[in-house]
């Protein structure tokens, strides 16, 4: 659930209103979301004339600020996640996460059935603007810092059977993303049964490492792109596909991410401060550091892999192309990593063989 994006403060009214109604010739959801709204203008005091877009992302789900004199603050965000989309997920571990001193948006009102919520409005100070405009200095480190001390409070709320397992089946349905829809259909590539042989070894080396890991809540999608600068900092968005899984997946995606890199300087600095801090917490990670880059380090290839395939089925399948500029950044994660570790080679080598083959792929943007 992303709503983060550095997007305009809500429109005039009469702009809005005109914008409202060219949208509802070609937009019955959002009329029946207006039409939702409505019933609880009152009280909430929301101006339907302001509601306007404040962002959308890689799902179906969509997101609209509008404004409100009540005392929830001076706007709130309308929530468009049409079934199947998880909006009691969404619900249920905000609270949760609320619960373990996070901040996150509150879901005031709801419509699981008809797939809308009004909840509050995290402000328009994303993560990310902010992070690519400091770059590694202070102010990144210290946001970063935030963040990680965000995720230590959550993984201290764990406990199993509450969310799905990030299990061995999981692991393998993500990792098929990438020859299905980046080999196959995006560099028109044929999986061989050479190829196949490196990616199933691969990924058994993957999910095993995964699998030996501690298991902790897991967010799946704690990147800068997804935090907010708030009062407590830092504000949390898109954590409806929450599981219980490896506990350095999320610490890993925090900095690896799809939408600005770091030198190794700084990203060994985050994960130092997360390893010290989550072991005076009493989180069990592994009491040597370089075993647990390593299985950092693995855990994010996983990722990339899953990454490469997703980003290529958003693309050709859902029309959503603008994420395929960075397939570039996600091969050269899985690169620099495969290349560290020897029983990574081959999986090394094949990605060395891709990165020549996709420069002569052109990109549908």
């Amino acid at each position: 659930m992303t709503f983060s994006a550095a997007h305009s403060p809500a429109a005039s009214p009469a702009a809005s209103k005109a914008t409202s109604e060219a949208a509802s010739q070609t937009d019955p959801r959002r009329d029946r979301l207006t039409a939702w709204l409505g019933c609880h203008a009152g009280q909430y005091a929301l101006d339907l004339a302001t509601l306007a877009p404040a962002s959308a992302d890689a799902s179906f789900r969509r997101y609209f600020r509008l404004a409100s004199a009540g005392a929830h603050g001076a706007t709130l965000i309308a929530v468009d996640a049409p079934p199947p989309e998880k909006s009691r997920e969404f619900a249920q571990i905000a609270q949760w996460l609320e619960a373990a001193g996070v901040h996150v948006p509150r879901v005031l009102e709801a419509d699981f059935d008809a797939g809308f919520m009004l909840v509050t409005d995290l402000g328009t100070a994303p993560y990310l603007k902010a992070l690519q405009e400091a770059g590694p200095g202070a102010r990144s480190r210290e946001l970063m810092r935030d963040a990680i001390d965000a995720l230590i409070r959550w993984q201290l709320s764990s406990r199993p059977g509450v969310l799905p397992d990030f299990d061995e089946a999981f692991m393998r349905r993500e990792m098929e993303l990438m020859p299905e829809w980046y080999l196959v259909r995006h560099l028109g590539r044929t999986v061989d049964e050479a190829t196949r042989g490196v990616l199933d070894r691969t990924f058994a080396l993957l999910v095993a490492s995964a699998r030996a890991q501690p298991q902790t809540f897991m967010l799946r999608d704690f990147m800068p792109r997804n935090l907010m600068i708030a009062t407590p900092n830092p504000g949390v968005l898109d954590f409806q596909d929450a599981v219980h899984g490896p506990i350095t997946y999320d610490v890993v995606s925090l900095l690896r991410d799809a939408f600005l890199s770091w030198d190794e300087a700084f990203e060994l600095d985050c994960f130092a401060h997360y390893w010290e801090r989550a072991k005076k917490a009493g989180l069990p990670v592994d009491a040597d550091f370089g075993e647990f880059y390593r299985q950092l380090e693995w855990m994010g290839l996983q990722r990339h892999i899953k990454v490469l395939g997703l980003f290529c089925r958003i693309n050709y399948r859902d029309a959503k192309p603008h994420y395929m500029a960075d397939l570039p950044r996600f091969l050269a994660y899985a690169s620099k990593v495969a290349h560290r570790y020897r029983p990574l080679a081959p999986f090394a080598r094949l990605i060395d063989e891709l990165q020549g083959s996709a420069v002569e792929v052109a990109y549908t943007f």
